[in-house]
């Protein structure tokens, strides 16, 4: 497909869909393994199924600004079902599929959602009960779905609602006229620093306006032309909501959907993307692998690395001298074409954003000759506010200049804000949530942070507690703290994971269940030999493990130690008025933690 003629402007995300559909025509669109084979729609069988799926749901009964719930892993009926909900007029609430049963129930009930759309039986075990108790009124499942019971909620087959389609893409396209860009698209629930997930309004111009921006860095730090995205990020986060699905149709580009972590690296190399979008932790996991895999090819090829290595760092703190080049020649020749080789040989550009990216990941890759880019957002914010880009000077410990349109200033105390079309409308039924981070137009984001001499954002702290894993998911350290101290076990409990890949905590047994569970047991009294048993840590870990069985697997405490001392405000571990002192307990407590991640 070539290059698109116009980006900006549209009213609506279906439009620009709808829009790309005719210009696709038969050309490849979406992408998926079956067996050992990618098969793939067309920009022409998708649009009919979104208009016969956007038809179905109108006959259904949904009305203009309906909510429905999907519930689906990455596959092209996630894309045909979220703009299809938008083509009928209605929102879309993406969730999370390592949800539990209560946080569907916690999405339903706010959302006020009248349908859900499930993908597999596997997924509607944690939905179905649900949507039972709430005011759902019909499930489609896009597989069967075996059920002795579904009371008054009634199941229909996905098939039946996206079959025959082409003939109502123009009614489709008509009705989509109608939307404006101040309208409701989705409700993208994020975790509260109260434990509870707010919606989060994403109108069409806020999602426009990210796709606009990245499109321009696409275009004039890249040159568009037939793009390749592979979408591997959960299509319920923004992130990948915006920039792995909206993006590529902006631009005209295929979308082929990744298999799972485990067989990424094959399919990078099958599907040959030109454009990624990924988090932190998965460029990682590929510098492990690619370490590894140079270590066993012998001395050449490690001598060929430790010189990519030295050169890149030197090209990126200083440049390179005239004495430099001659090696860098060798490099570029000999070595640097084959790693790119493993990532298909035509990536353009790797896009990490959704979590912090350790500068020394980014001059790593860029010294084996891939561009990566660091991203910064909120889902508040469409999700993108900022990108690096290479016109501007990539900079690993910036995440770049604002998005076009995007005003970003930063506060007297530091805070970074932003105002424009990308900003949310508020909190879903949330007002004091949304008065609170939504000022005179202004998104106050709770970083911290300056804009250096080239505009481009430098983020020196997070103004907020939430903790935001290696793969960008957020965590409200808040509520999995609750529920720990919940348990007649556990006094005090503080959970860490920022940048990490899971959750680990600092627990302070409570001294009376201690006390009692010691004597029965007929174990030392005191706390600090207590401790050192067996039997107690596995006492302790009855009490953790009863938490994780109500947690979703993100919020799943993996490994904990023991406190030396309770947190108290005589030790600077507690405030006044009794809340933990994060950052002094990390401090406290960093060799600890970073043993657990070691072990």
């Amino acid at each position: 497909m070539s290059k698109p003629k116009q980006i900006d402007g549209f009213p609506n995300l279906v439009s620009l869909f709808f829009t790309r559909a005719n210009e696709g025509g038969d050309a490849p669109f979406l992408g998926r393994k079956v067996g050992r084979e990618w098969v793939t729609l067309s920009w022409r069988e998708v649009a009919g199924q979104v208009a016969a799926l956007s038809d179905s749901l109108i006959k259904l009964g949904l009305n203009d600004g309906d909510r429905v719930v999907l519930v689906s892993e990455n596959r092209p009926e996630w894309l045909i079902a979220d703009i299809g909900i938008m083509a009928a007029g209605c929102v879309t609430v993406p969730t999370y599929t390592t949800n539990t049963e209560r946080d569907h129930q916690h999405i339903l009930d706010n959302s006020g959602a009248r349908a859900v759309i499930v993908s597999t039986a596997k997924l509607a075990r944690s939905v179905m009960p649900a949507a039972l108790r709430a005011n759902v009124e019909f499930v489609v499942v896009m597989e069967e779905l075996r059920t002795a019971q579904q009371g008054d909620v009634r199941l229909i087959d996905w098939s039946d609602l996206v079959r025959d389609g082409e003939g109502k893409v123009a009614e489709a396209v008509e009705r989509a006229r109608t939307v404006r860009r101040g309208d409701l698209a989705c409700l993208i629930y994020t975790s509260g620093t109260g434990g509870a997930p707010r919606g989060v309004q994403q109108h069409h111009g806020a999602i426009l306006h990210n796709v606009e921006g990245a499109a321009e860095i696409l275009d004039q730090d890249f040159g568009l032309g037939d793009e390749v995205f592979l979408s591997f990020l959960p299509l319920s986060h923004a992130y990948e909501h915006t920039g792995g699905q909206y993006l590529p149709i902006g631009v005209g580009a295929q979308i082929f959907y990744a298999e799972g972590l485990e067989k990424l690296v094959s399919n990078i190399e099958e599907v040959r993307p030109t454009i990624m979008v990924v988090v932190p932790r998965l460029f990682e996991v590929i510098r492990a692998r690619m370490l590894k895999a140079v270590e066993k090819q012998g001395k050449a090829a490690n001598f060929l690395l430790s010189q990519a290595l030295k050169l890149g760092a030197k090209e990126y703190q200083q440049g390179l001298s005239l004495l430099d080049r001659p090696m860098n020649i060798v490099v570029d020749r000999l070595f640097r074409p084959k790693i790119a080789q493993r990532f298909g040989g035509r990536m353009k550009a790797m896009v990490a954003g959704g979590a912090p990216l350790n500068p020394e990941i980014g001059v790593f890759f860029q010294s084996l000759g891939m561009t990566l880019l660091q991203g910064y957002g909120q889902t508040e914010a469409g999700p993108v506010i900022s990108c690096n880009r290479p016109r501007v000077g990539l900079k690993m410990d910036t995440v770049g200049p604002p998005l076009k349109n995007t005003e970003v200033r930063i506060a007297p105390d530091g805070e970074i804000c932003v105002r424009g079309e990308l900003v949310m409308h508020g909190y879903w039924r949330n007002e004091a949530e949304t008065a609170r981070v939504l000022v005179d137009g202004w998104l106050l984001t709770g970083d911290i942070g300056h804009i250096d001499e080239k505009g481009r954002i430098v983020i020196t702290d997070r103004k907020k507690d939430i903790i935001v894993n290696d793969k960008g998911d957020n965590v409200s350290p808040q509520r999995v703290e609750g529920m720990l101290t919940l348990q007649p076990e556990i006094q005090q409990a503080m959970v860490h994971g920022d940048k990490r890949p899971h959750l680990v905590a600092i627990i302070v047994p409570d001294p009376e269940w201690a006390l009692e569970w010691a004597k029965s047991a007929g174990l030392p009294t005191d706390m600090a030999l207590l401790q050192q048993h067996d039997a107690f840590r596995t006492a302790i870990r009855a009490a953790v493990d009863r938490v994780n069985q109500q947690l979703s697997v993100i919020e799943k405490v993996r490994k904990f130690e023991f406190a030396d001392e309770p947190f108290a405000i005589e030790n600077e571990q507690m405030t006044p008025s009794l809340k933990i002192r994060r950052h002094v307990l990390n401090k406290v407590y960093s060799e600890r933690i970073a043993s657990m991640y070691r072990a």
